[in-house]
């Protein structure tokens, strides 16, 4: 077999559908986030404008984040030097731990490397520890809970996206003396959808069944003291598992459950994916929890957030341009074709200096091709009139259908 040639065509394979990934190089500049420096692949610099990001606070650039992690630095070195069952357990883990379980209403919570590991490590760890688990898990779950449950071994069930009666029906057909866990997402990342929660939590208390959220994109946003969707819509105290990042609206890095005491023990003793990870560093942990702790009281960014998010959607729609808005802060705009979507986001970027990144397949279904914009609450009113001149402009070059009102 020809290695050389096998590799070629699978790169050619992406190319030619037009959903080869390129990566853009930027430098964030702190201070003006969102505000970055474009480093062409000729030589060249330019500034541009971050409008894909998901660091969606402007937490990354916060004085008091960063100064805390300088701290950490001078105090405790770079990294950690083990796992956390070998030296890499600190007093920075343990405290951000204690500020992500009071955040969540919790007994506990566990740190792990990124949401993803936090959520394969989680959910395929679980049949470990009730034997006979049957996972409900919805369509549009994210790849690290689709990887998690389909590791596991055990029992799985895949419900139609945020379709309640189908739920009921699934839990229903199986025995009912068998442990059961519903897995879902309170915000769907490419969409912008809200999950059920009430209605999940409903049936999970008649069918026995535990709860798993995953509010990674809510986080920090949602809720009084922006511990996600569930804190807002009063169920929090319902969920028996919650999944979250540190690095998005928190601005740093990292992931985590919290649940009971006794739920991250038994996780944290059985998931090979925590085990055996080299743990955060000192500085990092101390920005998340600088920043856990600052947003618990920070309604004012969260409110301008919402409000930033709105008008790039009322706007957008004006002009016609295909969105969905479910309600969240994320802001889809359809295009439908990997490499007419590829395109605009060149043309953004090289005519406008805007960087919004093209979603395709596989993220998205084949003919749901999009751009994903995340409006923050540190994008100037300025920076929205040019988002919204240069899609107009490009939406009308490139002869792209509109709509008299968008969905």
């Amino acid at each position: 077999m020809s290695y050389d040639s096998a590799l070629d065509a699978a790169l050619n394979r992406l190319h030619e559908e037009g959903r080869y990934r390129h990566f853009i190089d930027v430098e964030r500049q702190m201070g003006h986030f969102p505000k970055a420096t474009w480093h062409h692949p000729d030589g060249s610099e330019r500034d541009i404008v971050i409008w894909c990001g998901n660091d969606y606070l402007g937490m990354g650039q916060h004085p008091q984040v960063l100064a805390a992690m300088h701290g950490a630095i001078d105090t405790a070195g770079a990294g950690t030097g083990g796992t956390r069952n070998i030296s890499g357990t600190t007093v920075y883990h343990k405290r951000l731990e204690a500020e992500l379980a009071d955040l969540h209403g919790k007994e506990a919570a566990l740190v792990f490397t990124s949401a993803y590991v936090a959520n394969d490590a989680t959910l395929s760890t679980l049949p470990r520890i009730f034997p006979g688990l049957i996972i409900y898990s919805d369509a549009l779950n994210h790849a690290s809970m689709i990887e998690g449950v389909r590791r596991n071994g055990g029992a799985k069930r895949v419900f139609r996206h945020n379709d309640v009666a189908h739920l009921r029906e699934l839990l229903a057909a199986d025995d009912p003396a068998a442990p059961k866990l519903i897995a879902f997402e309170s915000i769907y990342s490419m969409d912008g959808d809200f999950g059920p929660i009430k209605a999940i939590c409903d049936l999970a208390d008649e069918f026995g069944a535990l709860t798993y959220i995953d509010e990674v994109h809510a986080v920090g946003m949602y809720g009084p003291r922006g511990a996600g969707v569930a804190e807002r819509d009063g169920q929090m105290h319902r969920i028996d598992i919650i999944n979250g990042t540190l690095a998005k609206a928190y601005g740093v890095f990292g992931g985590y459950i919290a649940a009971s005491a006794k739920m991250v023990d038994a996780v944290r003793s059985y998931a090979p994916g925590f085990i055996f990870s080299t743990s955060l560093p000192p500085a990092v942990v101390a920005g998340a929890t600088e920043s856990v702790r600052l947003l618990k009281g920070a309604q004012h960014l969260r409110d301008k957030h919402q409000l930033n998010a709105r008008i790039v959607k009322m706007r957008l729609k004006g002009l016609g341009l295909p969105i969905t808005d479910n309600g969240s802060h994320i802001v889809p705009v359809h295009v439908g074709n990997p490499i007419h979507c590829k395109m605009l986001s060149d043309m953004l970027l090289e005519q406008f200096g805007i960087y919004v990144q093209p979603i395709n397949f596989p993220t998205v279904p084949r003919g749901t091709e999009r751009l994903r914009f995340t409006p923050s609450p540190v994008h100037s009113a300025r920076q929205i009139d040019e988002l919204v001149s240069a899609m107009d402009q490009l939406w009308g070059h490139c002869a792209l259908n509109r709509a008299v009102a968008s969905a």
